[in-house]
């Protein structure tokens, strides 16, 4: 007993050393995501709604999806600003909630999705692919469902950036300066786990892109053009290649993309 009592307290002595700050950055992102994965996901609507409560609904798995991300809204942004004011009582803009450099955050935005946006135009070209994306498989040939699970994905990128590059990155940045920008970068890339191998492998480079941007504008918005910009890129692609069965990467293949479409 003497020696539990010993070891109890040499454990307090060094938790009373930590960088508060630190520890509940940490703590809460680590809550915060099982809060997700168990509460707001679309696995707990699928459970708990989509064969009682929006049985038969047609519209029942963009219901879905909408619930995903308005919940995880909810979980990483509202209650992560609820930390920051009442538990770690800062100034949320430190935590990247506002336009930052924006020249510079503009400009890199402009270039990152002026490279990406050819490369995902050839890499849709692949039919299996088109078959992943968009995610809601009804949106590949309804354009005001499209619309609608698009809106929604922009409130998940939204909260989904500020929760890595905003909440985690500028609350471990004091402690570990460019070090956060890494730390950061392993739970965003584990949560690609899944996906398309590529995708999942570019979340690593992608993760480390976006936390240096962050780090250089004082903000996280620009992690959220850059990310929504490329996943509605892959998305209306995807939808038109579905629409229009043309999997070329030419001119011919654009025009005949539009004069179908439009």
């Amino acid at each position: 007993m003497k020696k539990l009592k010993e070891e109890l307290a040499k454990f307090f002595k060094i938790v009373s050393t930590l960088d508060k700050r630190v520890v509940i950055v940490l703590l809460s992102v680590a809550v915060l995501q099982t809060v997700s994965y168990y509460y707001t996901s679309r696995r707990f609507f699928r459970i708990h709604f989509y064969h009682s409560v929006f049985a038969g609904n047609e519209n029942a798995a963009l219901i879905e999806y909408l619930f995903w991300f308005v919940g995880d809204f909810v979980t990483f942004f509202v209650l992560g600003i609820l930390i920051i004011k009442f538990l770690l009582k800062e100034k949320i803009r430190d935590y990247g909630l506002t336009f930052g450099d924006y020249r510079t955050g503009f400009y890199f935005t402009f270039i990152f999705l002026f490279v990406m946006i050819p490369i995902l135009w050839v890499v849709s070209s692949y039919p299996a692919f088109t078959a992943k994306y968009p995610h809601l498989s009804s949106a590949k040939g309804d354009w005001g469902i499209f619309f609608i699970f698009e809106a929604g994905m922009l409130i998940y990128m939204f909260a989904w950036e500020f929760v890595w590059r905003g909440f985690m990155l500028f609350g471990l940045e004091k402690r570990f300066g460019y070090y956060a920008v890494l730390l950061q970068m392993i739970p965003f890339v584990i949560l690609h786990n899944g996906k398309p191998e590529i995708e999942t492998f570019s979340a690593i480079l992608g993760g480390i892109a976006l936390g240096a941007l962050a780090l250089r504008t004082r903000t996280f918005l620009y992690g959220v053009f850059v990310h929504f910009g490329i996943m509605f890129s892959i998305d209306l692609f995807s939808a038109l290649r579905y629409r229009t069965d043309e999997f070329g990467v030419g001119v011919s293949a654009v025009v005949k993309i539009i004069s179908n479409v439009f």
